[in-house]
């Protein structure tokens, strides 16, 4: 009966230590991968700050690296653009932006693919025609391609 009871109490601590460790190891799991999504969330805040400035200083060569290959914009006026046109148009001056400043910027981060929503305000002249500073609400898509981020779609919506 002794020998009973202590194989009893050593299996039920054996069980408490190990559910112990392994529920201390489930919880550390989440507090590092949001340690990582935050830093990654701050990438890509600063990654589309750097965009930003690009195509408002119309620089198309540093805007070309921050776009994957199969980018996609879907403009306020339902329009939409390969990367190829849109670094054309930003090349040539038929796309110029005059201002685009964004407000906070909220991120989710999946694995290689991050999610990025803000509201900016933005004035710009597409083929000669002036559009006045306005609000609008851009959502953009970004993922790890080689190592690095670049935006894959990107849309913009116009703030009434």
């Amino acid at each position: 009966m002794l020998t009973s009871y202590r194989v009893r109490t050593m299996f039920i601590v054996a069980y408490v230590a190990l559910a112990t460790a392994c529920g201390s190891m489930a919880h550390s799991r989440p507090a590092r991968a949001a340690v990582e999504d935050q830093a990654v969330a701050d990438t890509i805040r600063a990654t589309e700050r750097d965009r930003l400035r690009a195509l408002v200083a119309g620089d198309s060569g540093r805007a070309s690296q921050l776009h994957a290959d199969d980018f996609q914009l879907i403009n306020p006026a339902g329009g939409a653009f390969s990367k190829q046109q849109y670094m054309g148009g930003i090349g040539s001056g038929q796309i110029h932006y005059l201002y685009w400043e964004p407000d906070s910027m909220a991120v989710r981060v999946y694995h290689d693919a991050a999610v990025i929503r803000y509201r900016s305000q933005l004035e710009i002249v597409v083929q000669g025609r002036h559009i006045p500073r306005q609000a609008y609400w851009h959502t953009d898509l970004y993922e790890r391609r080689r190592g690095r981020w670049q935006v894959v779609w990107s849309q913009a919506t116009g703030i009434q």
